[in-house]
């Protein structure tokens, strides 16, 4: 191929090359972010083994 033809080619694959580049820009928010949470706690305390080992441990106090 003869230089002529190539720089033509050369540059329209640069223009394409550079005009699909994606460009991702991070900023910083001016406002500061805000976050609403409503958050249901549940617990459940199961003493009923421990109550349990205390009637035991009452019942059979030599066991140890």
């Amino acid at each position: 191929m003869k230089a002529s033809r190539l720089i033509p080619i050369g540059l329209l694959y640069v223009m394409v090359a550079t005009g699909c580049t994606p460009t991702v820009a991070v900023k910083a928010p001016s406002e500061p972010i805000t976050v609403n949470l409503n958050v249901k706690i549940e617990h459940e305390i199961r003493v009923k083994v421990d109550r349990d080992l205390d009637t035991l441990f009452e019942d059979k106090e030599g066991i140890f």
